[in-house]
């Protein structure tokens, strides 16, 4: 009950917290309400306006204006004394307003003596008639002389001052009427092809900066057109290559490309180092197999696009004559790609820590993946050693664990030789077995035999000659890259 009646006070207490601060809210957008809620009067929004155009004034209401002459009102008797001699006013003349233009009358000169001023004040009559604006301009001059009181009564100007028109109005244009004349259609073709001819270069601009003929008929290190499918790239200016691009996700490519002086490297996003023209070649025959032509289309679109972004156009090897070319070699290698076992296997258990350092005194080496190779003289594994079970071999594990025995193994694509390597490999099999007291046997486990030795050597000189006929030399870096 305790922790019920708490509860409930707290909610009470949250309750009364959010109520207050909301009369508080309440209260303070009142005082903001009550300073800054009224609307002033906007002096542009509700000034009038008269806008002009093609030399005619329209009203706010789109209403045209029209001027009408001035016509002079009849001017107050002015205060001075009787005099004799006055002038009698001339009498008003009214013209009709005229559309051409005249030059002002000259207005009458008074003494030098005695400069009068004049206050005109100008007043705007505006009464509509026929949807138009008429426009009475009303002078009213008013002299006073300053030692002699003189009367002078201006008569207004016999016609009013017409101001020059720079722009004609609508109405007084005249148009002669033609007959019209029929439309001739133009063909979509000629439009496409005046388009193209606009928006299309000269052939000369658009020359890239290297020919694909010279690109194809280069033989470059890196590829061999009977394994790679190759696409060629020119650029039409020089291009960094910021990023390398995803052309494949399941087969080998490689990226060569040609620097401004004319030599080709392997393209890397190097800053400041540009490239005219890039050569790309997917290995479509490997231990994975041959590459499928859908894979080929792909990837040569890949190609394609990658030149439009780089500003070039790209050709690529012909997807047919590729496969038929491609599939006997994929077949020769699919028959040489072949390892040789030889099993080494205890009566007892052989402890780690024996195994180890007999293979090492040897000559093999733990790999990082877990095995034992025997490196040649360009520093590749040239014979492996592998567990029994499939199992890797660890520093923690051969310290501590006991071995059944181990395989070893001969890559025919890997060695060089097949005779020679093969008995350097054989010697170190009978030599290891001696140490550790194993036995040589095969993958049926029978007891090695010298016939079958030979067997094994013959057979493996023979797929090492298919593949020099083809021009694939075992352990080359074209037979390293194929059956990696």
């Amino acid at each position: 009950m305790n922790i019920f009646l708490l509860i409930i006070i707290l909610l009470a207490v949250l309750i009364v917290v959010v109520a207050y601060n909301m009369h508080q809210e309440n209260q303070y957008r009142q005082k903001i309400r009550s300073q800054f809620g009224h609307a002033d009067s906007d002096a542009l929004l509700n000034a009038s306006h008269r806008s002009t155009r093609d030399g005619q004034t329209f009203a706010e209401t789109g209403k045209r204006l029209r001027r009408s002459p001035v016509k002079p009102e009849t001017p107050s008797e002015p205060t001075v004394a009787p005099n004799p001699a006055k002038p009698t006013p001339a009498p008003q003349q009214t013209h009709p307003e005229k559309p051409k233009t005249e030059l002002p009358q000259p207005k009458p000169q008074t003494q030098p003596a005695e400069k009068p001023t004049a206050k005109a004040a100008l007043q705007l009559t505006a009464q509509p008639i026929d949807n138009e604006i008429s426009v009475t301009i009303n002078a009213k001059p008013d002299f006073q002389a300053a030692e002699q009181e003189i009367s002078v009564n201006l008569a207004p100007p016999a016609q009013p001052i017409a101001k020059p028109k720079t722009n004609p109005n609508q109405s007084e244009l005249q148009f002669d009427r033609t007959e019209q004349q029929p439309k001739r259609e133009t063909p979509f073709a000629q439009i496409i092809n005046s388009v193209t001819n606009v928006a299309a270069p000269p052939a000369e601009a658009r020359k890239p900066l290297i020919s694909l003929a010279s690109l194809e008929n280069s033989d470059l290190q890196w590829f061999d057109k009977r394994f790679d499918y190759m696409s060629y790239i020119a650029l039409y200016e020089l291009q960094e290559l910021n990023v390398i691009p995803r052309l494949s996700g399941s087969h080998r490519f490689q990226i060569v490309g040609c620097t401004l002086d004319g030599r080709f490297q392997v393209a890397e996003p190097i800053p400041g180092v540009a490239y005219q023209a890039f050569v790309i070649g997917l290995q479509a025959i490997s231990r994975s197999g041959l590459a499928s032509e859908e894979e080929l289309e792909h990837f040569a679109q890949q190609s394609r696009q990658f030149a439009e972004k780089m500003n070039g156009i790209a050709s690529t090897t012909h997807t047919g004559d590729f496969l038929e070319a491609a599939r006997p070699l994929d077949e020769l290698c699919a028959r040489v790609d072949q390892t040789i076992a030889i099993h080494l296997v205890a009566r007892s258990n052989v402890s780690g820590n024996e195994l180890r350092h007999a293979v090492e005194k040897a000559g093999f080496m733990l790999m990082h993946d877990g095995t034992f190779a025997y490196l040649g003289s360009d520093g590749d594994p040239k014979y492996t050693i592998a567990a029994l079970d499939g199992s890797v071999f660890t520093e923690a594990l051969l310290s501590n664990q006991p071995y059944k025995g181990f395989s070893m193994l001969f890559d025919i694509t890997r060695v060089p030789s097949a005779e020679e390597d093969f008995n350097e490999f054989m010697n170190i099999a009978v030599k290891l077995s001696g140490e550790l007291g194993l036995d040589l046997v095969d993958d049926q486990v029978r007891q090695l035999s010298t016939e079958w030795l030979k067997e094994v050597r013959t057979y493996v000189g023979a797929r090492q000659t298919e593949m020099r006929r083809v021009g694939i030399e075992p352990n080359s870096p074209l037979a390293k890259r194929v059956f990696a």
